[in-house]
């Protein structure tokens, strides 16, 4: 399979990210399936990189150009709308055309989603594509939290789509098995506990087909209880964001308490072990990103200071999408919820004497 991955987007673009796509075609053999890394930006600046860290193109690492930049403060809509040959869009299209299965950039998260949108669109029946984040947990399994941020406001009827897009997500990339524990977002695990929001939502997941655990709180997003948290957008984004919050001050307040003592500098050095692991266990960059699911390609958006480990990281969890169909999986169970739903809405229908709608029996 190609890899498409944006070069030009991030805060350490294109450096560490024409970095992290030499990285991978070198190490393709640990990717199955990979083929090609598929660079996309503007040729000076990426020939420029490529150069510095000796890469050269060849049947494991091509490029394309892409004139135009889509900047980390722009307005995402107006900035994908207005540059037409931007390197998030290029990417999209390859993606489109066939010419790549997958991309990647560590862009504006904004624009990724409108780009995607654009060139992709949305999988049929699929209400609203949402971010996937993976998230450590104090067992040895991740946790995806459905949506980290793509959809502010919703219906309560989108989250049953977002627990099953979720729950396709944690099967078929994180290997959680075939039936991924489901949990829903709110402030007491009782059902009748949250807001008239997510009690209405609790009954549509109730039906959508997932292996649904009932409502979790928030001190659960990190226990290993369930496989997926679904949310919307909006409290999903502050979980995230506080989660991140929350390790930097973590890592701060350790940092200082070594430093404010003679003993703690010789404590350091026998928990030094500890730390490393603690380390790489808290390290976002080991989760390749977030996925949008619901759209009509794989697309994965990485964190905007992402270096060349996570670009490595974020083409390996494209490259596991595509070669295990997830999207076909997406499709399939979303097409096949939608139907149970409109068999249900029309037997209740029919229950209350209404007519059929028009042009259906």
């Amino acid at each position: 399979m190609r890899i498409a991955v944006d070069v030009m987007g991030g805060d350490k673009a294109p450096r560490e990210i024409v970095r992290g796509c030499v990285l991978a075609a070198r190490r393709r053999g640990e990717i199955p399936g990979l083929e090609q890394v598929i660079m996309v930006g503007r040729e000076a600046d990426v020939m420029r990189e490529l150069k510095k860290c000796r890469g050269k193109l060849g049947p494991e690492l091509a490029f394309v150009n892409a004139d135009e930049v889509v900047a980390m403060d722009e307005a995402p809509a107006a900035a994908v709308r207005r540059k037409k040959r931007n390197s998030l869009t290029v990417c999209m299209e390859l993606v489109k055309r066939g010419e790549a299965q997958a991309m990647v950039s560590a862009g504006n998260s904004g624009a990724f989603a409108a780009a995607a949108l654009f060139s992709l669109g949305r999988i049929k029946g699929v209400h609203r594509p949402v971010i996937a984040a993976v998230l450590p947990t104090r067992v040895a399994k991740p946790i995806v939290l459905v949506d980290a941020g793509a959809n502010m406001d919703c219906d309560p009827a989108w989250l049953a789509q977002f627990a099953i897009m979720g729950s396709a997500y944690a099967e078929k990339v994180l290997g959680a098995g075939e039936r991924p524990s489901v949990g829903l977002m709110s402030i007491g695990a009782e059902d009748c506990k949250g807001n008239d929001f997510t009690r209405e939502a609790f009954g549509y997941i109730e039906k959508c087909g997932v292996n649904f655990h009932g409502n979790m709180e928030g001190h659960d997003v990190f226990g290993g209880k369930v496989d997926v948290a679904v949310c919307d957008g909006f409290v999903g984004n502050v979980i995230l964001k506080t989660t991140e919050g929350a390790a930097r001050a973590i890592g701060h307040w350790i940092k200082a308490e070594i430093g404010s003592s003679f003993w703690g500098k010789i404590g350091y050095l026998f928990m030094t072990g500890v730390f490393k692991v603690l380390k790489k266990k808290m390290d976002p960059e080991q989760y390749g990103g977030a996925f949008l699911l619901g759209v009509n390609g794989n697309a994965v958006v990485t964190h905007g200071a992402s270096t060349r480990r996570a670009i490595l990281h974020a083409i390996s969890v494209a490259a596991s999408a595509t070669k295990n169909e997830l999207g076909e999986t997406i499709a399939t169970r979303i097409a096949a919820y939608n139907a149970k739903m409109a068999a249900e809405k029309a037997s209740a229908q029919a229950a209350a004497g209404e007519p059929a709608p028009a042009g259906k029996a």
